[in-house]
């Protein structure tokens, strides 16, 4: 038996107004903040409930929005360090990186 990744169905709300990501976990709200210009997403922020060390969850939080702009077609700009190392563990994503950005 090989020792795979969880896979976890997350329910991710854009909540606009707050501009911001969210998911819902047992320990309260996980989000990620974003603004947007000019067809690129920013990923200011991740805001997670006290005491939350879950960073698969958060891997797997990023990984939907990743998905999401790949669908929309948006260029991504990860601002949190947690979220450029996200795109170092996750090379696939790096072609969501706008021209000239480098992780």
């Amino acid at each position: 038996m090989t020792n795979m990744e969880p896979t976890l169905t997350m329910e991710i709300k854009d909540n606009t107004f707050a501009r911001q990501f969210e998911a819902t976990v047992p320990e309260g709200l996980l989000s990620v903040e974003y603004s947007f210009q000019e067809k690129k997403i920013f990923l200011t922020k991740i805001n997670t409930p006290e005491n939350f060390e879950n960073q698969s969850v958060i891997d797997i939080l990023l990984k939907n929005i990743m998905e999401l702009s790949t669908e929309k077609n948006f260029r991504v700009v990860p601002i949190h360090p947690k979220i450029a190392a996200f795109f170092k563990k996750n090379p696939k994503y790096k072609e969501l990186l706008p021209p000239g950005i480098r992780i």
